[in-house]
């Protein structure tokens, strides 16, 4: 139970950015500046990993339509990051309650990574740029925040991570007509690209002189 918050507020913060949790977590562990953080988490290659990857989310992030392919791709990697540094957090025996713990984790970076790829689809009917940058910003500085601030004060990150993800769902449901725009422009360019690929294909059989 002591740790829970802990775990509550890292799901959170996977779904938003799990490369950023793993490494923030790593360094505060192999700092000594926590107790709280397994040794897993503070391995060299795991913290070099994570900032090579951080590093390409962080410029995959902030551009529009490479954004949400970005996001999907990382619909299964979120909320098993989000399990995963849940259950170590918890400890590593097996038990029940680190179970639990992981499936808090990934139930909770599941629902807040909806709330990030939803919200991208609707940042991106936009036609202008900035918008992307500005949000992928302020969501790197929300969960470099969040989690420091959860190593000296975990129930009121916990707190704060919780009144994020439900204002989070609100503005999803908020903008889902947006959403949907969205996701029919997308539909709708694959079908031209696929339309396009067809009458090239159909040129090329054409221009071949028949023998």
């Amino acid at each position: 139970m002591s740790v829970l918050p802990l775990v509550f507020t890292s799901g959170w913060a996977s779904g938003i950015n799990a490369y950023a949790v793993v490494l923030l977590l790593g360094v505060f562990g192999a700092t000594g500046l926590t107790d709280e953080v397994p040794a897993s988490l503070q391995r060299t290659d795991v913290l070099i990993v994570a900032g090579v990857l951080f590093l390409c989310e962080a410029v995959a992030d902030k551009i529009p339509y490479v954004d949400s392919v970005w996001d999907a791709v990382h619909t299964v990697i979120r909320p098993v990051a989000g399990a995963v540094v849940g259950a170590l957090l918890a400890g590593q025996s097996g038990s029940l309650s680190d179970l639990a713990a992981g499936a808090i984790g990934g139930s909770t970076a599941l629902a807040s990574h909806f709330v990030k790829a939803g919200t991208r689809m609707a940042v991106n009917t936009s036609p202008e740029p900035f918008s992307n940058i500005v949000l992928s910003g302020a969501e790197d500085l929300g969960v470099a925040g969040i989690v420091t601030f959860a190593m000296f004060n975990p129930q009121a990150a916990a707190v704060i991570a919780a009144v994020l993800l439900a204002a989070g769902l609100a503005i999803l449901v908020f903008l889902w007509s947006r959403i949907r725009r969205f996701l029919r422009r997308r539909a709708q360019h694959r079908e031209e690209k696929r339309l396009a690929a067809q009458e090239r294909e159909a040129a090329a059989r054409a221009a071949v002189p028949p023998r």
